[in-house]
């Protein structure tokens, strides 16, 4: 009776051992193959095409391609423009330099002009009156001119920085004078000093434009 029950007991447990594994097999483990490949399959049918990647990129070049294609033309123009500039400025400047060179001594000849009329009326002056017994009055008329000729010389030498050097008793120097002899040294001159000037000099704004023929004193009595 102990062994029939122990059988029943033992085959019961059998049956519901086979019943759990077959109701077992009839779910899926969350964590199965099968589980992963259909959440594989969800995932990937979410993505979107491989085709429409590639093409945002490519309009994204091309958009940049032609930004940079603007900025060059651009970059392109105004490089052109300042180049024509920059060679209207050279042949401009060119230009105000050669009518410098040509026309830079303008004001200076305006005023000789003026020289060369009075110059011209004391000749003209002087021609018309002159007769065999006024020779005086001509002599008088001709200083006149020529004093007057004279001071507007100066005159114009002053306005355009042109200075007459008179060297006598300088110290002789040998960039500003031009030695022609030497001469004994007289009472009060001293030696290597200017002691006759045969023709002044000229410095024009402090330039010397034309040297002063000078005779210089020295101890010697020998003239050379």
């Amino acid at each position: 009776m102990a062994a029939r029950s122990l059988w029943a007991v033992q085959r019961l447990q059998r049956l519901l051992a086979s019943g759990a594994v077959s109701e077992s097999r009839g779910w899926l483990h969350p964590f199965s193959t099968a589980t992963q490949r259909t959440a594989g399959e969800d995932c990937s049918s979410e993505d979107p095409p491989d085709g429409l990647g590639p093409s945002l990129a490519e309009q994204a070049l091309r958009l940049k391609a032609v930004k940079l294609e603007k900025e060059v033309q651009d970059l392109t123009l105004r490089y052109q423009r300042a180049v024509a500039d920059c060679e209207n400025i050279r042949r401009r400047t060119q230009r105000c330099v050669e009518d410098a060179k040509i026309f830079g001594i303008q004001s200076f000849c305006k005023d000789l002009v003026e020289v060369a009329d009075i110059l011209e009326k004391t000749a003209k002056c002087c021609a018309e009156g002159a007769e065999p017994e006024d020779h005086k009055l001509t002599l008088e008329k001709v200083f006149q001119g020529l004093s007057l000729l004279e001071a507007k010389l100066k005159s114009v030498f002053t306005k355009h920085g042109l200075e007459k050097m008179t060297p006598i008793g300088d110290k002789y120097d040998p960039h500003e004078h031009e030695l022609i002899c030497h001469m004994p040294a007289g009472v009060g001159v001293q030696p290597g000093t200017v002691a006759l000037v045969r023709q002044d000099g000229y410095k024009l704004h402090g330039r010397t434009i034309r040297l002063a023929q000078v005779e210089v004193a020295v101890e010697s009595q020998r003239r050379l």
